[in-house]
């Protein structure tokens, strides 16, 4: 079951959250930290909404351009029905077909509480432990091949809609959740979310990382998702957030190009005409900071303003291919 909606480490196989200081924490992250995506990655196409939508209607005009132009590149899979008693398998159906292809998935984990701030993505798991839990699950699909995993979405950037405890508290559930998926699987790079060039400052959100744990068991950051801003403003903002940080050597940064072939449309991030498909999905960025570009929000499913967020619309596919 693919379940996809739009938006706007271990120790001896077993997770001691808590039970280590943070210098031990911090060794064993380094420790199961995934290395860099190798130049001859090829991530996996695995069949989302517009797949199945050209399979059913082979005779429409659109379906051609819909297939050249977009299910013809990998795109992010996003997980973000709270169902705990599939999850394992859900994720597993993804990773053992990428694996079996000798392929990289791209997964999207889209659970945290009070999700988009209740915005049009709302949603998310009842409560940070069964958030937790269902990350559990999450990460007991991810096999042992090499993996991407786009770590909540919005989680870090809109936490300001959080205050006090609540903050500080989804903080330690980002950082306990990338945790526990390297624990599950020590091949995965986990990435945490920055938001995109136009929204924070880089040392603004470079502290909003730290608090969330990315220099003791996140892989790197990501921008532009959902988004359409232009990827000529998103690498020097991706590299300035990492320098912010220190620059660490085992920290990267990937970004979303599947909308932002014509950039942005003023300030709209809900569903603005007139955008177009970006870079295809690649490892060569032509920045040693950037390991790729993705394409993580699937063209043409909608982020909720011509549509309820998540479907699929083949009119904006189209549109978006430059048909």
């Amino acid at each position: 079951m693919r379940t996809l909606l739009a938006v706007g480490t271990a120790i001896g196989g077993v997770f001691t959250w808590g039970a280590l200081s943070s210098a031990q924490g911090a060794t064993a992250a380094q420790e199961a930290t995934a290395a860099d995506l190798p130049a001859d990655t090829v991530f996996h196409n695995y069949p989302l909404q517009a797949h199945d939508w050209v399979a059913d209607n082979p005779g429409d005009p659109r379906a051609a351009v819909i297939s050249e132009r977009i299910t013809s590149q990998p795109q992010g899979v996003w997980f973000s029905s709270y169902e705990p008693s599939t999850i394992t398998q859900d994720v597993a159906e993804v990773t053992s077909a990428a694996s079996a292809a000798g392929e990289v998935p791209v997964l999207v984990s889209y659970m945290i509480p009070d999700r988009d701030c209740g915005g049009a993505s709302a949603g998310g798991a009842p409560d940070l432990p069964s958030y937790l839990g269902w990350t559990e699950g999450f990460a007991a699909g991810l096999g042992d091949d090499p993996v991407v995993v786009i770590l909540e979405p919005d989680a870090l950037a809109l936490s300001d809609c959080l205050e006090g405890a609540d903050r500080t508290a989804r903080f330690d559930a980002i950082s306990e959740a990338a945790a526990t998926l390297h624990a599950a699987n020590p091949e995965a790079r986990v990435y945490f979310d920055i938001g995109h060039s136009a929204w924070h400052e880089p040392a603004a959100i470079a502290d909003v990382l730290r608090q969330a744990g990315i220099l003791e068991n996140g892989d790197g950051v990501f921008s532009n998702v959902s988004n359409y801003r232009a990827t000529q403003d998103e690498v020097p903002f991706t590299e300035a957030v990492l320098n912010a940080l220190g620059a660490p050597a085992d920290l990267g940064a990937v970004i979303d190009t599947s909308r932002n072939g014509n950039g942005p449309a003023g300030s709209e991030w809900c569903d603005p005409p007139g955008r177009l498909v970006g870079e295809n999905p690649t490892v060569n960025t032509g920045s040693d900071l950037v390991d790729a570009f993705l394409w993580v929000k699937p063209p043409g499913e909608l982020d909720g303003c011509d549509g309820p967020a998540g479907q699929f619309s083949p009119d904006r596919a189209v549109e978006l291919a430059g048909g």
